[in-house]
């Protein structure tokens, strides 16, 4: 079994134009993600990109790189493309890493394949960790997810989920870290699926596995990941401290 990061990324972000490219403490983003890729110790690692400006800088600090269309509407369809050209069996595994993560940490690799090792069942995994602030809770561009007692998520959502009534028990709030895990062969069959209502609603890829049928394991990990959404969030990134990161 190959295990491979594929990481998606493109130019022409709506929010933040050119972001894989953006400088932080001296190097690109890309380049912060790859390198985070890099310390998990997983061999093949490659930036999937419609731009040969991304594609460039990949290769111009010894990355690897693979150019796709610029049709695709999401980064799982530009994955999809990146692992069918790299020629990977079905049973292969593929970790799909944001390439707005600068921060990711390397210990989480191994986290998020974990279940897919050890469990038949489930057909692709993730990551969530403890929201520990208002602000998160409350921004619909910080998604939200709920668990069942086997750790699977029930549902992810923009809204602040599970809803608490006060006389009730205060829920742990999650946190969902957008990166995920699947077998080539699951990959394949998610992108055949045609987009749910769930899906359609929210505006997140990752309902429409559920609304599918199919089982997402979610690992709870301590640590925020910070994602670079917008300028602002770069910004925020430069003023943390080295025990922060």
């Amino acid at each position: 079994m190959r295990k491979v990061i594929i990481i998606p990324a493109r130019y022409g972000s709506t929010r933040f134009p050119g972001k894989p490219l953006a400088l932080l403490w001296g190097k690109t983003i890309i380049r912060h993600v790859y390198e985070r890729a890099l310390a998990s110790e997983i061999e093949e690692i490659y930036v999937a990109t419609d731009d040969e400006r991304i594609f460039n800088e990949v290769i111009s600090f010894g990355g690897k790189a693979i150019l796709t269309s610029k049709e695709h509407t999401c980064g799982t369809e530009r994955v999809a493309e990146a692992v069918n050209i790299l020629g990977l069996d079905e049973e292969d595994l593929i970790i799909n890493l944001q390439a707005d993560q600068p921060l990711f940490p390397s210990e989480y690799f191994s986290l998020l394949i974990k279940p897919l090792l050890f469990s038949s069942d489930i057909h692709m995994s993730t990551l969530a960790t403890p929201i520990k602030n208002l602000k998160d809770l409350e921004n619909p561009n910080r998604v939200k997810v709920v668990l069942d007692k086997e750790g699977r998520a029930l549902y992810f959502s923009r809204s602040s989920i599970p809803y608490f009534v006060p006389s009730g028990k205060e829920p742990l709030y999650l946190k969902h870290i957008g990166v995920y895990a699947y077998t080539k062969g699951f990959l394949d069959k998610f992108i055949s699926l045609p987009p749910g209502d769930l899906e359609a609603s929210e505006k997140l890829e990752q309902l429409r596995a559920l609304e599918y049928g199919y089982k997402i394991a979610v690992t709870v990990v301590p640590k925020e990941v910070p994602e670079v959404d917008t300028p602002e969030d770069l910004e925020y990134i430069k003023t943390l401290k080295e025990e922060e990161l």
